[in-house]
């Protein structure tokens, strides 16, 4: 014959049992799921804060300087003979208004190659 489930002596450990599910969670959603939105949120606003003449860094690594924003696209240039790329603004990893003292370095060199060709 099949015998019944042992049952616990003690009722109370069910509750206890409950109790740590739910804790568990709770710490999950602060330490883990909360931060993670907040995160998603800011790259949302920053990719859509994006305007005509800032500098970004794709998610590929190409630099580049913002020349028309679209809808879901924007339109960069990457070197100076006005090579332009198209990109989605999910690409975006990072959005700079200040020109980069890096670039105006590179820029310069550029120029006196130019002109000494």
């Amino acid at each position: 014959m099949l015998k019944p489930p042992a049952q616990d002596a003690n009722p109370g450990s069910q509750f206890l049992t409950i109790g740590l599910i739910v804790v568990l969670f709770a710490l999950y959603y602060f330490f883990i799921s909360r931060p993670q939105r907040a995160k998603q949120k800011e790259e949302q606003a920053k990719r859509e804060s994006v305007k005509k003449g800032d500098k970004i860094v794709s998610i590929g690594g190409i630099h580049g300087q913002v020349v028309i924003v679209k809808e879901k696209t924007i339109v960069i240039t990457i070197n100076n003979q006005g090579t332009r790329m198209e990109l989605s603004k999910r690409a975006v990893a990072s959005v700079s208004s200040e020109p980069d003292e890096l670039d105006l370095e590179t820029a310069d060199v550029a120029s006196e190659k130019e002109n000494n060709n």
